[in-house]
């Protein structure tokens, strides 16, 4: 098996993913036991040679024999194409690195919303990802669309309910962050986008455990019953979750309150007009 040598990965020490999949890269033989670096801990010499900024939202991999560094997609093809080098050929032809771009940054820069982390203040070097609205807004959308869709295949299976559309669902969903929005409005930008941000990712983390249920009840049947207790434990869920990044937020506790009384509004509001 090929590793290689004298090549070191600074990674996010506060992003599961990066740490997972840097360590998988080591474990699996295609980097040498020291072929990763939290970022916060890179020397002073290696700080000289990175594009710190850049190395912040695309992990930079440093060769240490040829003293150059490369970055993002560059250092992930880099890695996988020294063990397989067809991976490294077809992910630089253009319109497949176009994708894996996009979609890396995709993620990289809203990984402080998908799991967010607090700022450690006694350490001058962070690896924290720029603010980029595209990307942002483009997370919340894509965020939309999969709870809206869920909600919407979940509900059919709820008969005391009204029949779902997913013009009703998509206007629920979009509805909790005008809400939640006009009560931090004097907020700044970045402030209000952070907090959206994690507000759909706990749609998102919701619309798991319910597509959970879903494919249990295509799988083997369940009755409503047990559909109505898992909608209302994921809610529970969800509700200390926000509760939880409101806190690392610091931002008032009342928004994870106001987020249930929405919901509730929402449910009257179904109930009543449908």
């Amino acid at each position: 098996m090929k590793t290689l040598e004298n090549h070191t990965l600074l990674y996010d020490q506060d992003c599961p993913l990066c740490q997972v999949y840097t360590s998988g890269f080591i474990k699996a033989g295609m980097l040498d036991k020291n072929g990763r670096q939290p970022f916060i801990t890179i020397s002073l010499e290696n700080q000289n040679l990175i594009d710190v900024k850049r190395a912040s939202n695309e992990i930079a991999l440093v060769d240490n024999k040829h003293k150059t560094v490369i970055y993002g997609i560059d250092s992930l093809l880099k890695v996988l194409g020294y063990r397989f080098p067809t991976i490294e050929k077809i992910g630089h032809k253009k319109p497949v690195k176009f994708i894996l771009k996009k979609l890396y940054s995709f993620i990289s820069y809203n990984r402080k919303v998908i799991i967010p982390s607090g700022e450690h203040k006694s350490e001058q070097l962070q690896c924290l990802p720029s603010f980029n609205v595209k990307y942002r807004l483009f997370y919340i959308l894509f965020s939309v669309i999969i709870t809206m869709f869920t909600l919407f295949h979940f509900s059919k299976n709820i008969s005391t309910l009204p029949h779902a559309t997913l013009m009703r669902e998509g206007f629920s969903t979009i509805g909790q962050l005008v809400f939640q929005g006009l009560l931090i409005y004097k907020l700044d930008k970045k402030t209000i986008l952070n907090y959206f941000g994690n507000v759909m990712t706990i749609s998102l983390m919701g619309s798991l455990m319910l597509l959970t249920l879903l494919i249990i009840n295509w799988i083997v049947q369940i009755s409503e019953t047990i559909l109505l207790i898992g909608f209302g434990i994921t809610v529970l869920v969800m509700f200390m979750e926000h509760f939880k990044r409101v806190k690392l937020l610091k931002l008032p506790s009342f928004l994870s309150y106001t987020w249930v009384v929405y919901r509730l509004l929402i449910l009257l509001i179904i109930l009543i007009l449908y």
